[in-house]
């Protein structure tokens, strides 16, 4: 059985940093395209970044956090993480982990002061 479970999320205020982690059971996360996506009420999701490491490591991410959000991969320890610095109000959202199409329950992240 797949699960994936995130944590990490939290209150901050704006300019601060949070490290959100994605723990993966039942598949090897290394196989696979890992995704963050988040959320916001009355909105679609979006994703946020994505990391493919067969053949090579290569990340993306989407405009609005270049620069300032970091995906990484822990292989040891089947996880997938995203190190979110210079955090925004508008990056106050759910954010979940995803693998094909496996979800986890999200983890809330406000940027407020």
């Amino acid at each position: 059985q797949v699960q994936l479970v995130e944590s990490g999320g939290g209150l901050v205020k704006p300019g601060g940093s949070l490290r959100l982690t994605c723990a993966i059971t039942g598949i090897t996360a290394t196989n696979y395209r890992m995704n963050w996506y988040r959320q916001t009420p009355g909105h679609e999701s979006e994703v946020v970044a994505g990391s493919w490491q067969i053949g090579g490591s290569d990340t993306s991410y989407a405009d609005a956090v270049k620069g300032r959000f970091t995906i990484s991969r822990d292989i040891a320890k089947n996880t997938v993480s995203l190190q979110l610095s210079n955090l925004r109000p508008e990056d106050t959202a759910v954010y979940f982990c995803n693998v094909l199409a496996f979800w986890g329950r999200g983890t809330q992240v406000t940027v407020s002061s």
